[in-house]
């Protein structure tokens, strides 16, 4: 029998572990290192919350939580010895490099498929890396896909999508549409850093007329600009919206949201997103109309969109405001609450059949507030009615009171938390100097305080999907 000999230049046996194969392209050996330690989807998650998008932001955060529950169900699960016709034995089932990359581009994809689009080649090199450089077996590969692909899912489920709550397209409203933007005056707040989505809105609406201004000009400015609008536009942060909120209102004129703060909840609740989602439903002219809450005291009143509360909040507003231009945003909001949740008394006290009860804080949200797994509450009816009224009661430790209700969520029966959704609530006896906080700002209030729904008042702008 003849054996006939193997081409020059060729092997007839596989490299042996940790040799990449001949044919391998040099660019994968590279992505496989850069994947160690997961290094390379950290500077990805860097580069995507770089471009400065709620989405993309968002998408990089639930790229890296899913990265980090692959890696624990692999670390939970352990390497399984395999033994392998190039080795004895190997401990590279499942492939760590594999789940890790799987999670944080699914993690990505689910929130934002654009840049999941982009994510998923440099993913799936890296796992394809692995196998032809010989660090594991195919089945090693898709056993880690597998883990990652389902960790991201169940992140999830545990904090779902903007996507999968779409708030309801209703009631619709009649407003003009604008499709290059004439007629559109925006006022963008400067001190919330909103100017560059500004000049962005007028670079996709470009007869869209657009007016930056620092803070303390945006009230005058907003009434100039409602004497010559058929559209008033706002950019800037919550406080901001509510200001262009109150015009509106007065004026009887159709309100456009660009987001432009930190929280944004009013504009994200609607799904306005950025300048293509608002851009989107002033061309086509889509817009709905939602419920405005009031608070009145004494001849004191004001709107809220989001929220409205006295007690704690408040004063926790004020001091963080107070400690924010020495030391940031974020470590003043930590001072704030460490020292107002370490001074020993109660905020409020409700009469409740003849007896005083110590309360830590009462909220009222512009519509009810609903739970999404882990996340914040979210509404998804931005036209209910409803004035979702949360009370927290006094007692001792009142860290624990309120982190307990703030886990509690929507349960009504809680020891420590309780909820009711009214139409109307109405507050008696309140102190003087009693601080009411509502949509970021903060005032004084005492006597008698009414909270109350202004039933689809003001009509926004927004994307509408189609069926």
């Amino acid at each position: 029998m003849i054996t006939p000999e193997p081409a020059r230049g060729r092997s007839v046996c596989p490299p042996p572990s940790g040799y990449p194969h001949p044919m391998t392209p040099p660019v994968l050996p590279r992505l496989s290192r850069g994947a160690n330690d997961g290094i390379l989807w950290f500077a990805a998650a860097a580069a995507l919350a770089a471009t400065r998008t709620p989405r993309a932001r968002r998408a990089a955060t639930r790229g890296l939580a899913s990265l980090g529950l692959a890696s624990l169900t692999v670390s939970a699960l352990g390497k399984r010895t395999v033994p392998t016709v190039w080795r004895p034995a190997s401990t590279a089932f499942p492939s760590g490099h594999a789940a890790s990359a799987a999670a944080f581009a699914t993690g990505v994809a689910l929130e934002s498929p654009a840049w999941g689009t982009v994510v998923a080649p440099v993913a799936a090199s890296v796992a394809l890396a692995r196998v032809r450089g010989g660090a594991h077996l195919p089945s090693d590969v898709l056993t880690g896909t597998a883990l990652g692909v389902g960790a991201a899912f169940a992140v999830r489920g545990m904090v779902p999508t903007r996507g999968q709550v779409a708030p309801p397209a209703r009631p619709r409203a009649e407003v003009p549409a604008l499709p290059d933007g004439e007629g559109l005056v925006l006022v963008a707040n400067t001190g919330a850093g909103s100017a560059e989505r500004g000049r962005a809105l007028r670079d996709a609406l470009p007869r869209a007329e657009v007016v930056e201004c620092e803070p303390g000009d945006v009230p005058a400015e907003l009434e100039k600009a409602a004497t010559r609008a058929r559209v008033l536009g706002v950019c800037g942060g919550d406080g901001t919206v509510n200001a262009a909120a109150r015009v509106a209102l007065r004026s009887g004129l159709p309100l456009a949201v660009l987001p432009g703060g930190t929280l944004n909840h009013f504009a994200y609740d609607l799904g306005i997103e950025g300048v293509r989602d608002l851009a989107r439903a002033l061309r086509a002219g889509d817009a709905v109309r939602v419920d405005v809450g009031r608070y009145s005291c004494g001849g004191k009143h004001g709107v809220f969109l989001n929220t409205c509360s006295v007690g704690v909040y408040p004063e926790l507003v004020r001091e963080r405001e107070r400690w924010s231009p020495r030391i940031g945003g974020w470590p003043a909001g930590v001072l704030a609450a460490l020292r107002v949740l370490r001074a020993d008394r109660h905020p409020l006290e409700a009469e409740i059949r003849g007896r005083t009860h110590p309360l830590w804080l009462l909220f009222a949200g512009n519509g009810t507030y609903h739970r999404m797994g882990l996340a914040s509450g979210r509404r998804l009816d931005m036209a209910d009615g409803q004035l979702d009224v949360r009370v927290v009661h006094g007692g001792r430790r009142p860290a624990v009171r309120l982190l307990a209700a703030a886990l509690a969520g929507p349960l009504t029966r809680s020891p420590a938390h309780a909820a009711v959704q009214v139409g109307r609530l109405r507050l008696d006896h309140v102190a003087p100097g009693t601080l009411l906080a509502y949509d970021g700002e903060v005032t004084e209030v005492e006597g008698r305080v009414t909270l109350e729904k202004l039933p689809e008042a003001l009509t926004v702008y927004r994307p509408i999907p189609s069926d």
